[in-house]
């Protein structure tokens, strides 16, 4: 029970790593508020999740919507003892254009959930979080903002959210509040299991494989808990490896004749 009373915020939970971190918190003793467009997804998760003792509860909320967050926020702070102790800001959408063919509406709108959907979060909940005494937010980046990466405005606000995420650990650290960025690599998905890009990744991950999504929510788990206490403004990849070594190994695997 890593997370026994704390109160956790997670974003993008109806589904792949969002539902993992929500499923494994609320296992771990967290009481959850799952938040996402997806309403009927959303409620069947947290309806299955109590179903084995865990707490939680399903929230409408659009992240480009600072209104909406606002509301979530004074929901909390009216709830119990209004305390928030962590903040998983796991929404987020791609469009698969490169610099010249990428139309702008693509990009507003990828700044909007990836970038300032983030922002947004971190403003509304930080306060809550200070008056409960402290916590964790754990960003979901990418790879893409880690090296280079041919989708233009997905990698941008991947960038921008691993700047912008650094200056939060710096502004909050009075606070009581870490701030770290969890970068995942290939995630074994139905969307995307079997296509050409898919396969190229998986021969070049170090390990040899996807990672399946709890692989993600065991790490932001770690973030979230009292475990990490001491880590703040860290960029974490969770990649088998790809994002540190996948280059060089390709190269050593070329030199030996076993490429």
């Amino acid at each position: 029970m890593r997370l026994a009373g704390k109160t956790a915020v997670i974003t993008g939970a109806a589904s792949g790593m969002g539902a993992a971190e929500t499923e494994m918190f609320a296992l771990e003793g967290a009481r959850v508020y799952a938040c996402d467009i997806q309403d009927e997804p959303g409620r069947e998760l947290v309806e299955q999740i109590r179903s084995h003792g865990g707490n939680a509860t399903y929230h409408h909320l659009d992240v480009t919507d600072e209104s909406a967050w606002a509301e979530l926020a004074a929901t909390i702070r009216s709830t119990d003892s209004g305390d928030l102790q962590v903040l998983v800001n796991n929404a987020g959408i791609q469009v698969r254009h490169g610099l010249m063919d990428m139309a702008m509406e693509d990009l507003d709108r990828i700044l909007s959930v990836n970038l300032k959907g983030p922002m947004f979060g971190m403003r509304a909940c930080a306060p809550l979080m200070r008056d409960s005494g402290g916590g964790s937010i754990i960003n979901i980046g990418s790879l893409a903002g880690m090296m280079g990466h041919p989708i233009a405005a997905y990698t941008a606000s991947k960038w921008a959210l691993r700047g912008v995420s650094k200056t939060a650990a710096m502004e909050f650290a009075n606070w009581g509040i870490r701030v770290n960025t969890i970068h995942p690599g290939l995630v074994n998905t139905p969307l995307i299991a079997g296509t050409p890009s898919y396969d190229a990744m998986e021969s070049m991950t170090p390990m040899g494989r996807a990672a399946a999504a709890d692989e993600f929510a065991r790490v932001a788990l770690f973030l979230a808990s009292d475990d990490s206490s001491f880590m703040t403004g860290v960029d974490v990849p969770v990649d088998g490896g790809f994002e540190a070594v996948s280059s060089y190994r390709r190269v050593w695997q070329t030199v030996q004749g076993i490429a």
